[in-house]
């Protein structure tokens, strides 16, 4: 079933075009702006190129979704393959069936949303020019990753990520952005260079790096010990990128300093590639080499799990001078743990789970890094006791609307049933429970188990940052001086009716969500809980491919 009758044709031109469109329009941010479309200034004119550029790339993915074949989604669709490179067999194959889809879409969605976000609060640093064409640049590779199907292609959209985050991180971050930066580059490469060895050995061994033939030809033409050393190391690279447990050190500091759009789509969109390419390459193509790791793939993957949670509930106690941003972070390497647990399962239930919290976690985490850049943006600040403890009455009394979104971010966060955080862990769990045939029964339940005690960590810490930043802390004898009164948002504040507790001298007002803010933030509410509401949507789309990937390439 389609819901508009698209061509073929047309539908190759919508994915090549989504692919290559943000490209151009990288190069064409660097150019004078054309007469007449120059706006009050040359920083104005870019900033809506780059609103405009990601803008027709979100309809154009829009448009592919309405004309997919939602009665096949395991069918490759909107396929494209062009010989490029003959002596290396190396195509040009584009394809989206239903595990693809959804991620072309997220990425679509959160860039546009940064782009329209940054058109009225560009982040402190260089030339807007540079700004918007380094955002092209990542969409057009985070979108190439989910959309080709040749690995030596897979590997160049991988890598081509990595400069413009290195740039967005360096020159538009806070406090110690270039550590931030050299630690995110050095670690993404290394994994990199290890992960491109696993890929020359499958594609030598097998004859191809046509990822669909791979496929389906399920690992049977490469032997055992090939395929173990091919996981290994394909492997080590996606969970960099992922971010698992211990490869994760670079992910805190990086989301610390980087600005607000680049944590969105950090964590929204670049970590999604790692765990995309453990079920579109790895699963199908090495499944020998995969069971012989998913035992130790699920140990880390738990161990993240707890060691997140544990980590964010260091950072939110009192007089630990944690950054909220710091702590969103570090939730996300428990979020992603159990992605990576769903994939370990080699089941059915537990790679529709993990894809689901792929999904979830973009649009929640997206969501709340998008609140705590503009929480930081308000109090100058993102350390907790700061933002707990500066009035008694905190976001609630202060600015209601943002603290209520603040809250509800949290609460999806921490997996409420009812809304998008919930479906991915739970289906992971039971795909635990009842693992893939050959893997120990007994590990797995007791890996259950352990990520089942970090669903209540989460929602611990989540709790205490709801009550510590939205309710504030009692601080009776604290008084602000008039400079510590004075707003520090940059657009100066508006007032708006508290809930809560009633301002006073000592609480003064905050600008609550601005109607651009409620423009970028509104659709990542609204998919949240039509996600929680709806998950057939979603897993209608996966489940079917999913099958297939599993079963050899056979629906």
């Amino acid at each position: 079933m389609t819901v508009i009758d698209i061509s073929a044709s047309v539908m190759q031109f919508l994915l090549a075009f989504v692919v290559v469109a943000p490209l151009l329009g990288a190069v064409a941010a660097l150019l004078p702006a054309p007469p007449g479309l120059k706006g009050k200034n040359p920083d104005q004119a870019v900033l809506r190129h780059g609103v405009t550029v990601t803008g027709a790339v979100l309809i154009a993915t829009i448009v592919l979704a309405v004309g997919f074949d939602h009665d096949h989604p395991a069918t490759m669709q909107a396929t494209t393959d062009i010989s490029w490179i003959p002596a290396l067999d190396v195509r040009i194959h584009l394809g989206i069936d239903g595990i693809s889809l959804p991620l072309l879409l997220l990425t679509a969605l959160l860039t546009f949303l940064c782009a329209l976000y940054s058109y009225y609060k560009l982040p402190a640093g260089p030339s807007p020019k540079a700004f918007v064409a380094l955002v092209l640049v990542l969409e057009s590779g985070t979108l190439a990753t989910f959309a080709v199907l040749d690995l030596l292609l897979f590997f160049l959209a991988f890598e081509m990520v990595l400069i413009p985050m290195y740039f967005l991180i360096a020159r538009w971050g806070g406090g110690q952005r270039q550590a931030a930066a050299w630690k995110f580059i050095l670690y993404t490469l290394l994994g990199s260079v290890v992960m491109l060895l696993g890929i020359l050995l499958i594609g030598l061994k097998s004859g191809t790096f046509d990822m669909v033939a791979l496929a389906t030809d399920n690992g049977r033409g490469l032997t055992t010990s090939v395929q173990v050393i091919a996981v290994l190391a394909i492997g080590i690279g996606l969970a960099v990128k992922t971010p698992m447990w211990p490869l994760h050190s670079w992910l805190p500091d990086a989301h610390t300093a980087a600005p607000t759009v680049g944590s969105v789509l950090l964590a929204g969109v670049l970590l999604k590639m790692g765990t995309y390419g453990f079920v579109r390459i790895l699963l199908p193509i090495a499944p020998d080499g995969m069971r012989t790791f998913a035992p130790y793939l699920a140990a880390f993957a738990v161990v993240g799990i707890v060691y997140g949670s544990l980590a964010c509930l260091a950072l939110a106690r009192t007089g630990a001078k944690g950054d909220l941003k710091r702590l969103i972070a570090y939730s996300s390497v428990g979020h992603m743990g159990f992605v990576l647990l769903g994939i370990a399962t080699m089941t059915p239930t537990g790679v529709n789970g993990a894809l689901f919290a792929n999904i979830a976690h973009g649009l929640i985490t997206g969501l709340l890094f998008f609140l705590v850049g503009a929480i930081k943006d308000r109090y100058g600040t993102a350390d907790l006791d700061t933002l707990a403890g500066a009035t008694g009455a905190a976001l609630y009394g202060r600015a209601p609307r943002l603290g209520a979104l603040l809250a509800f971010a949290a609460i999806a966060s921490l997996g409420l049933p009812g809304l998008a955080g919930f479906w991915g862990e739970m289906l992971t769990l039971f795909g635990a429970y009842s693992p893939a045939e050959g893997l120990s029964r007994p590990a797995f339940r007791t890996f259950m188990a352990i990520g089942a005690f970090g669903t209540l960590l989460t929602a611990a810490y989540m709790l205490i940052v709801v009550r510590r930043v939205c309710m504030g802390e009692h601080t009776p004898h604290s008084r602000l001086s008039p400079d510590d009164r004075a707003p520090r948002a940059a657009d100066g504040p508006e007032p708006s009716g508290a809930a809560g507790a009633r301002p006073t001298a000592t609480t003064p007002q905050l600008a609550d969500i601005q109607t651009y803010e409620a423009a970028a933030w509104t659709p990542l509410a609204a998919l949240t809980v039509l996600a929680g509401l709806w998950p057939a949507v979603l897993l209608g789309l996966t489940d079917p491919a999913v099958q297939k990937l599993l079963a050899g390439g056979k629906s």
